[in-house]
């Protein structure tokens, strides 16, 4: 999330070749999409487009609809079910979870003054290595983080369910995934079939990106992403 530059040039060069005709929101669709198959997930996706864009924006909306690091396990199901996902799909889409990293923020809660008892010991002294105080204030200059998976750190597979049954999942939230009799099956069968999970996660993506979707007259074809239509007209 901290390459929206990257939208901005792929905005621009379509703006340069057809203008107006591509929305910003197919850009963002497609982008992960295609930011999937880069890190070795599933490949050429079936992704419609014809998506338009909203003519307001509010940071605020964001937290009705992503997770937080701490929720339950009912809490993420009930979100994504708002959005037509059932548990199998939860399952698959938090294995997006596999690439990337985590910063020592939100994952002091459980290190901190013990180790969470569900969590593997080994990898609760490996993480208070990565976090070495309860202080989690973030220094922007050098922020502490641990990768969400050690193995695989920088692949989209399956890794991240296999390490959940060893009770190394980064986040609480993770975690809980494994012991909750509605997503454990998932997490399982997951872990022993990575074409399972690359496929569950391929289907989940794709109606999570369907997921009331402005079309036709509806909303605009934004010029810049960062911007309403409107408020570019006026500078």
């Amino acid at each position: 999330m901290r390459n929206f530059k990257y939208v901005g040039a792929i905005k621009s060069a379509l703006e340069r070749e057809c203008p107006g005709t591509v929305s910003c929101a197919d850009v963002l669709a497609l982008a992960a999409r295609d930011g999937a198959a880069m890190l070795g997930g599933p490949a050429a996706i079936p992704m419609r487009t014809g998506r338009r864009d909203a003519t307001e924006s509010r940071y605020g909306e964001v937290e009705r609809y992503v997770p937080n690091h701490n929720d339950t396990v009912s809490a993420v199901l009930s979100r994504f079910a708002a959005m037509g996902l059932d548990a199998e799909a939860v399952v698959a889409l938090l294995g997006a979870h596999s690439v990337g990293r985590v910063h020592c923020n939100n994952l002091v809660a459980r290190l901190y003054p013990a180790v969470d008892g569900g969590m593997e010991p080994a990898y609760g002294a490996y993480l208070r290595g990565r976090c070495p105080t309860a202080d989690a204030r973030e220094d922007t200059r050098d922020v502490a983080y641990a990768r969400n998976d050690r193995a695989t750190p920088m692949v989209l597979d399956n890794m991240y369910h296999k390490n959940l049954l060893k009770g190394r999942g980064l986040l609480l939230v993770d975690q809980r995934l494994a012991s909750d009799p509605r997503t454990a099956p998932f997490v399982k069968k997951m872990a022993a079939d990575n074409g399972y999970f690359r496929e569950t996660f391929a289907a989940a993506l794709v109606r999570m990106s369907e997921n009331g979707p402005l079309t036709g007259g509806q909303g605009e074809v934004r010029k810049d992403c960062r911007f309403v239509n409107k408020i570019i007209q006026r500078k």
